[in-house]
């Protein structure tokens, strides 16, 4: 028996998913690998701001510290700054012991500089309070940072410009008397940042090495994960196709065996009464010459070969003495028969590859006016190749000789047939059997030989 061969596409079906799947593994890790990038810039930017940041502050304390403990006692007396020229010749020497302070400056509260330990004629000149030195004083707290010797401030930095400088680690921080809680002036110490840049440098640096090394960590580690997933995926899928190959051949061999099983009923039905040998195997020729015609899509061909073949397998239920009954039938009898088109479709439904025919099977019958069962379905409603089957069925039925009546001619059954039109038949397949029928006439003779590739399902 010939079936479809549905594993060929069901492998490379397989096989495309397993690449995509293993493109997608690939794709991740590339995303990954930026993403990854992406962080260890993000993190390292944020660690080398903070431990910038953190020098920075450690080294104005320092400072400060420092500022405050050598000048702080000798020029704060209670609330007020008192400067005088023994008091500053003590003061230079003691920011001497600190090579990298520059310049130190005192401020009032009102932007008068008060003390410096160069060029003193600035002393007493009164400059805006704006900027760090006002944040200071406002704030009470300090404020400092790497800047330039220019700038807005470059008539106040001259004399620090003078001395080579072209940054220089500025820090302004509140000056307080008796109460901690109102500065009586502000320091403004300038120091030379070669130290704590060079030690920013180094720091920053080990940072990037170490950030750069957890992140190649990380990616190669997410490397040896994805190649190890991308290799079990491609072992699972090979077990997989190798048992789906299996399954399929089990389910070929099995839905072969369904379909040598319907046929064998299918020929039964035909064995029960003489006079329709062969009909099944007729009205499949007939059916599929109209079905070229109609220009029937391969998949409809498909369905309406098997359909045609298995279109009477309802009359399985139906017992012989009516079906082979010479008289008229009884209305009881009648009604046994009409149930046949429903019963062949519940007999083959449960066969996926006669599925797409079993609409087709149970309404055969029915009458493009709405006059034929087993729903009355009416017009366009009806399946086209269920009209297509139903036409055949009646030209087979008076074409051959059976016991309630004779054969009819050629002639005389497509008189019929065209009498047919638009009450009985569907106009288009009227249509189409005629251009059938003029085409190969001979096909539509109750003795016509087979077509090769007709009757799908041979005895192998």
């Amino acid at each position: 028996m010939e079936v479809r061969d549905s594993e060929n596409p069901i492998r490379g079906r397989r096989r495309r998913l397993t690449r995509r799947s293993v493109t997608l593994l690939q794709a991740f890790l590339i995303a990954s690998g930026g993403i990854l990038v992406v962080g260890a810039l993000a993190v390292g930017w944020s660690l080398s701001k903070s431990m910038r940041s953190a020098a920075l502050q450690a080294e104005r304390t320092s400072l400060t510290t420092y500022v405050d403990g050598a000048i702080g006692p000798a020029l704060v007396h209670g609330d007020r700054l008192v400067a005088t020229t023994s008091v500053s010749s003590a003061l230079q020497r003691a920011l001497r012991a600190q090579p990298d302070v520059v310049t130190v400056k005192v401020w009032l509260p009102d932007g008068t500089l008060a003390w410096t330990n160069r060029d003193a004629k600035r002393i007493g000149q009164r400059f805006p309070l704006d900027g760090e030195l006002g944040e200071a004083i406002r704030t009470n707290h300090a404020v400092s940072g790497i800047v330039g010797t220019g700038g807005d401030h470059a008539d106040e930095n001259a004399v620090e410009r003078s001395l080579g400088y072209s940054q220089l680690f500025q820090i302004y921080a509140p000056l307080h008397g008796d109460n901690p809680a109102k500065p009586i002036g502000a320091y403004e110490v300038y120091a030379n940042p070669a130290a704590v840049q060079s030690l920013i440098g180094s720091r920053v640096h080990q940072l990037w090495l170490i950030v750069a090394l957890v992140f190649v960590a990380l990616y190669v580690a997410l490397t040896v994960l994805v190649r190890g997933a991308s290799g079990t995926l491609r072992r699972q899928t090979d077990e997989l196709r190798d048992r789906s190959t299996k399954l399929m051949e089990s389910y070929r061999l099995l839905e072969q065996s369904s379909l040598e099983a319907v046929e064998s009923l299918n020929a039964t039905v035909d064995a029960k009464d003489a006079y329709t040998a062969g009909h099944s195997q007729r009205v499949q020729r007939i059916a599929l010459r109209i079905g070229d015609e109609l220009r029937l899509e391969a998949a409809q061909l498909d369905a309406l070969r098997f359909a045609a073949l298995f279109h009477d397998i309802g009359k399985l239920r139906v017992p012989d003495a009516i079906l082979s009954k010479p008289s008229a039938l009884s209305a009881e009898e009648y009604e046994l028969i009409k149930r046949h088109p429903e019963d062949g479709a519940a007999i083959i439904e449960h066969l996926g590859r006669l599925r797409d025919a079993v609409s087709i099977i149970r309404h055969h019958h029915e009458r493009w006016d709405g006059g034929g069962y087993p729903h009355g379905l009416a017009g366009e409603a009806i399946p086209p190749e269920a009209s297509v089957v139903g036409l055949a069925d009646a030209w087979d039925a008076m074409t051959t000789e059976r016991p309630y009546s004779r054969a009819l001619s050629v002639e005389e059954a497509a008189a019929e047939i065209r009498g047919g039109k638009g009450s009985q038949f569907a106009p288009a397949v009227v249509d189409a059997f005629f251009t059938a029928l003029r085409r190969s006439p001979a096909a539509f003779q109750p003795d016509a030989p087979p077509d090769a590739g007709t009757v799908l399902l041979t005895a192998s």
